[in-house]
C-alpha cells in the first residue's frame, strides 16, 4: 500500500519556523520526484516547492525563495520542508506529492501519482 504520511504542521507566529516532514512507503522512493503543494482557504492548490530525481535539484515558488527549504532522505524515505520567516499568508493545508515528469510537468498536478492526505499550518499575525 503507498502512503505518503505529513507530519509537523501547527501554528506559529509570524516570523517563526516549521519543518514538514513527508514519509513515504510502497514505491521506489529514489524514483520518484517530490512536492509540496499547498491549498489556502477559498483558493486552489498551488505548487510549492519540488525536488527531482535523480539529480535531486530543487526548485521553489516565487512566494518561499530564500525562506523554505526542500530535501530528501532517501534512506528514510522522508522528504523535508523547512520553512522559515513564516507569514500569514503562507497559511494554508500543505500537500506532499510523488510523481514522475520532466520540470514543467513537475508543477501540475496531475503530474503525481501519489498524494499525502495533507497538514495545516497556520501562521499568525
Amino acid at each position: 500500500e503507498v502512503q505518503l504520511v505529513e507530519s509537523g504542521g501547527g501554528l506559529v507566529q509570524a516570523g517563526g519556523s516549521l519543518t514538514l516532514s513527508c514519509a513515504a512507503s510502497g514505491f521506489t522512493f529514489d524514483d520518484y520526484s517530490m512536492s509540496c503543494f499547498r491549498q489556502a482557504p477559498g483558493k486552489e492548490r498551488v505548487g510549492v516547492s519540488l525536488i527531482n530525481v535523480p539529480y535531486g535539484d530543487t526548485y521553489y515558488t516565487d512566494s518561499v525563495k530564500g525562506r523554505f527549504t526542500i530535501s530528501r532522505d532517501s534512506a528514510k524515505s522522508t522528504v523535508y520542508l523547512q520553512m522559515n520567516n513564516l507569514k500569514p499568508e503562507d497559511t494554508a493545508v500543505y500537500y506532499c506529492a510523488a510523481g514522475r515528469g520532466a520540470y514543467y510537468d513537475l508543477w501540475e498536478q496531475r503530474t503525481y501519482a501519489y498524494w499525502g492526505q495533507g497538514i495545516q499550518v497556520t501562521v499568525s499575525s
